[in-house]
């Protein structure tokens, strides 16, 4: 089945974003509240990303922005047609979630514009998909092919560390994907780590969102900055952790900033908080860091998971310092299954027995090894 179709239109509702009214740039960082609400500056004591490539599979990245020239490496365009550099209709999602993980501001000391959770990492584009109002959707729907499958063991292989999916199907047709989980599963087996974002259909039925539903996928759920969830948000068994989603400012290709909602925004800022987490701790593996993310989420719901937050909003200083104190076993679950997925590991062997049971068994193997002894040295001496 062709799936870029579904990709492209959700795109185009996660676009509806940047039609909010631009902000100036000198008043940029007083807007940019889901800094704060992640601890994202008590977390760049430590680390702000440095060593750590993020790829993000969306609809490009203008690597030329300001807030961005350095931090993103050459990319891949798997869509091979649509709008190009300069067109309105170009890399504008892309750009946006880009920032949102790894933008390093500009002007003097770089003190406006955005800065993203991890500025010293570097961002990887793939483009899977088209803006929403580019005209050549139509064409798009036609084509052939799994983009999002092959971008992500692409970015693989090229060696990101996290893999950023802020888009998704969530229409009332969607279903998984063979080509897609298996790829989400082939980057899990390398080391890099898989953030989703959970779906804007939260008015709308709560539809399951695939990349977000496959198993072992970090799936992000929007939340204000109260750390109320969402209304757009989607509700579902999947959702890992939530993350800021509503009126979070953005850079655009234009050179404009604009304030943005969706829970792309969300699996951005989370993308970004692994990036902190893999920086300070490299060999970390996936299963981990989820874990890791959920176990020290702050304002927790009742019980300690709901489907509208997850485990709660993500605390990029804690998880690096609970990681730092020492390493949770990983036993965790995949979402929606029945058996685990990524196990324990093997069992540790039985410790030897105690009682007198074993003194009896010690006994009787020492009396068997004083005959065989006895035996020798009795064969010897004859032979003397």
């Amino acid at each position: 089945m062709n799936r870029r179709p579904a990709l492209a239109g959700a795109a185009a509702a996660l676009l509806v974003a940047l039609s909010a009214a631009p902000a100036r740039a000198d008043t940029v960082r007083d807007k940019q509240w889901g800094l704060a609400a992640m601890h994202a500056q008590e977390a760049w004591r430590t680390t702000k990303g440095a060593g750590v490539t993020v790829a993000v599979l969306d609809t490009g990245v203008d690597d030329q922005h300001p807030d961005l020239t350095g931090n993103v490496l050459p990319g891949r365009d798997l869509v091979g047609f649509g709008a190009k550099s300069g067109d309105r209709s170009w890399a504008r999602h892309g750009t946006a979630m880009a920032s949102i993980i790894a933008g390093h501001g500009h002007g003097p000391a770089r003190g406006e514009g955005v800065l993203g959770v991890a500025p010293e990492a570097k961002v990887l584009p793939v483009r899977v998909i088209l803006e929403g109002t580019d005209p050549s959707r139509d064409k798009a729907r036609e084509s052939r092919g799994n983009a999002l499958a092959e971008g992500i063991r692409w970015a693989v292989d090229q060696g990101a560390d996290v893999i950023n999916l802020s888009l998704g199907d969530d229409s009332e047709s969607a279903h998984p994907e063979a080509e897609e989980d298996a790829a989400v599963q082939y980057a899990l087996r390398k080391g890099a780590v898989v953030v989703a974002s959970a779906g804007n259909g939260g008015e709308k039925g709560d539809h399951i969102s695939y990349p977000a539903a496959y198993p072992g996928v970090i799936a992000v759920t929007a939340v204000n900055a109260a750390g109320t969830h969402a209304s757009f948000s989607t509700r579902r068994w999947y959702a890992t952790v939530a993350a800021p989603g509503v009126d979070v400012v953005i850079a655009d290709p234009d050179r404009s900033y604009y304030e943005g909602w969706g829970t792309s925004a969300a699996s951005a800022f989370v993308s970004g908080a692994v990036a902190l987490v893999r920086a300070a701790h490299p060999d970390l593996p996936p299963a981990e860091i989820k874990r890791l993310l959920a176990r020290t989420a702050r304002d927790a719901p009742s019980g300690g998971r709901d489907d509208s937050r997850g485990h709660g909003m993500v605390d990029s200083a804690a998880a690096i310092a609970a990681a730092t104190r020492g390493r949770t076993p990983v036993h965790s679950t995949a979402a929606g299954h029945s058996a685990p997925y990524f196990g324990p590991g093997p069992a540790a062997p039985a410790p030897a027995p105690t009682g007198p049971e074993t003194w009896s068994l010690a006994a009787g193997g020492a009396g068997l090894l004083l005959l065989a002894t006895a035996a020798t040295l009795w064969h010897t001496s004859r032979r003397r």
